[in-house]
């Protein structure tokens, strides 16, 4: 069974399926999630300009990633801490790079 928030979704039809395909779907996910965040970062790190990135991007992307682990942590969901660990790193990456940036620019 899968439980959220107190909630068990198993027996909605749509989510019947087996534990593999589910997390076979939240990795797939997260790598796509991964690609898009990951070529931001890459694209300022390359530029060196913040041009076209707000500062509230990476910030929030920390707040969010942060609080996240630490709900996938209390749920147990490890596609979800994993997925989350991973993308507060690059959160924290685009912030630095961020910073670079801008203080090369001004």
């Amino acid at each position: 069974m899968v439980h959220h928030g107190g909630t068990d979704f198993s027996t909605l039809p749509i989510l019947t399926m087996s534990e593999h395909i589910t997390d076979l779907i939240g990795w797939g996910a997260t790598l796509i999630l991964l690609l898009t965040i990951s070529s931001q970062v890459y694209e300022q790190w390359r530029s060196r300009s913040t041009q076209g990135v707000s500062h509230w991007l990476f910030a929030g992307q920390l707040a969010a990633s942060a609080g996240f682990v630490t709900y996938s942590l209390l749920q147990g969901d490890w596609v979800f801490v994993v997925s989350n660990v991973f993308l507060l790193f690059t959160a924290l990456l685009g912030q630095v790079l961020y910073l670079r940036n801008r203080r090369r620019q001004g």
